[in-house]
């Protein structure tokens, strides 16, 4: 008898993407809400450089791991 091993299927990153874009969107435009009346009178690129690193540090520890950790066997 030869035991054979499935090997996993790849994750789809298309659903991934589309997860990480439902958690991300909402979470944007919340923060630019937050942010925008505390920096109406500043030039864009300022607020972005305010935006940006809050964004991309919730990405990486925060939303992404949740996304991968609770929502695999849908990827």
């Amino acid at each position: 008898m030869t035991a054979t091993t499935a090997t996993p299927r790849a994750p789809s990153r298309l659903r991934f993407a589309i997860f990480v874009f439902c958690a991300v969107y909402p979470f944007i435009t919340l923060l630019a809400y937050l942010i925008g009346p505390m920096t109406a009178g500043w030039p864009l690129w300022q607020r972005n450089l305010l935006l940006v690193p809050i964004m991309v540090f919730s990405m990486v520890w925060v939303i992404i791991p949740r996304i991968q950790r609770h929502c695999r066997r849908w990827l």
